[in-house]
């Protein structure tokens, strides 16, 4: 990918220059200054009317993927205005290294997600937001509320995963 590899050949001269720049003053000695942890930062798109765009989005992540860095931070998380402390839950068994615990939540944690950010979107988070207690609201104009088949895709998703 063309990123990847402008990327691959700015950061190189890019590290020198920062390593000169913060380079001790009065030792004359300078340090060097890793770039591998530098996580570029990712806009949110939004559509003509006003709405984020997810498809673009998750071209964007996509995309961001294969660039050279290491890790992520941040994260899209519509889930979290329902299923917040179990998105936390993720992050704390991340940050303490139970990977196989980690794994198991994601995969829980994937279709549901994938419902309120991609397939039902808005309506879908306003709509579960009420099931688990919160107030999701109407929906603004233009978008719609969800069907009744459409609602019950959305509760099977949630339930055949344990949260409803």
């Amino acid at each position: 990918m063309l990123v990847s590899r402008v990327w691959s050949s700015v950061r190189p001269g890019l590290s020198r220059v920062l390593s000169r720049t913060l380079g001790g003053w009065s030792t004359g000695e300078g340090r060097r200054m890793d770039l591998s942890g530098i996580y570029p930062p990712v806009t949110t798109p939004f559509t003509a009317t006003a709405e984020v765009d997810y498809g673009k989005l998750e071209e964007n992540l996509h995309k961001l993927g294969t660039f050279p860095f290491r890790g992520a931070v941040g994260g899209v998380c519509a889930l979290a205005n329902v299923l917040g402390a179990q998105v936390c839950q993720l992050e704390r068994l991340c940050l303490t290294g139970q990977w196989e615990d980690a794994q198991k939540l994601q995969h829980r944690l994937i279709e549901p997600n994938t419902a309120v950010t991609r397939q039902f979107g808005i309506p879908g988070l306003k709509k579960t937001m009420d099931w688990f207690g919160y107030y999701g609201g109407p929906c603004r104009s233009p978008l719609q509320e969800l069907s009744p088949a459409q609602e019950e895709a959305l509760r099977l998703d949630f339930a055949s995963n344990g949260w409803l």
